[in-house]
């Protein structure tokens, strides 16, 4: 028997109508009619995402740098990987990330990888997110760093050991899923020597608003 491979795979129905129903200040609420076969159309509300990339930091002795923020829709304090939205026009997704790496963790890094790319709600959600794999950081100088706000500026920053955290998302410790899904990326990245990464300015495909550029 042969081995199966699985990939999700593009496929284009027609869009027969669309009605912004709700226009908020980062993402909006869809309204689509869309032509799912020859005898079938369906109506589906969404939102609609601008997206976001993550950096998982990895150091000299397979530690990660986790950042803990305030999240108000769950009323907790979550550890989770630097992360940002993809809201600047015309910044590539890896420009992105690094921008906030340097916002979020006062760091730079010289070697850059696509880990995974996911959908985080795909059935309510366009949000696509790319997660790099970040190595060789360094710190930003003082004078350099940016100045946090909000909810950012209570973050704090912890190095650690990449099984502990793959040990806790399995504890039901950790709760972010970006986090989540790009620490047990990473712990399977390493088993192979990380031989099977993406370049780090491989098109950002997946993405709704990208495909094509």
């Amino acid at each position: 028997m042969s081995k199966q491979q699985v990939a999700d795979e593009f496929s284009d129905r027609e869009l027969v109508a669309r009605e912004t129903v709700y226009q908020g200040r980062i993402w909006d609420v869809l309204h689509d009619t869309v032509q799912l076969s020859p005898s079938s159309r369906i109506e589906r509300d969404y939102i609609s995402h601008p997206g976001a990339v993550c950096v998982l930091v990895l150091d000299e002795q397979d530690r990660v740098l986790m950042i803990n923020q305030y999240r108000h829709p769950v009323a907790m304090r979550l550890w989770e990987l630097p992360a940002g939205l993809l809201d600047v026009a015309g910044e590539p997704p890896l420009e992105a990330a690094k921008r906030e790496l340097w916002e979020e963790a006062d760091r730079t890094a010289d070697q850059w990888s696509v880990l995974t790319d996911i959908f985080l709600s795909p059935g309510s959600s366009s949000e696509a997110i790319r997660i790099y794999l970040a190595r060789g950081v360094h710190l930003v100088p003082e004078d350099q760093r940016h100045t946090r706000t909000d909810e950012e500026a209570e973050m704090v920053t912890a190095w650690v050991p990449l099984d502990d955290a793959v040990a806790q998302i399995l504890a039901g410790k950790i709760h972010n899923p970006a986090a989540a899904v790009g620490l047990l990326a990473a712990q399977a990245a390493r088993a192979v020597n990380y031989e099977t990464l993406r370049d780090a300015r491989e098109p950002f495909d997946v993405h709704p608003g990208l495909r094509g550029q």
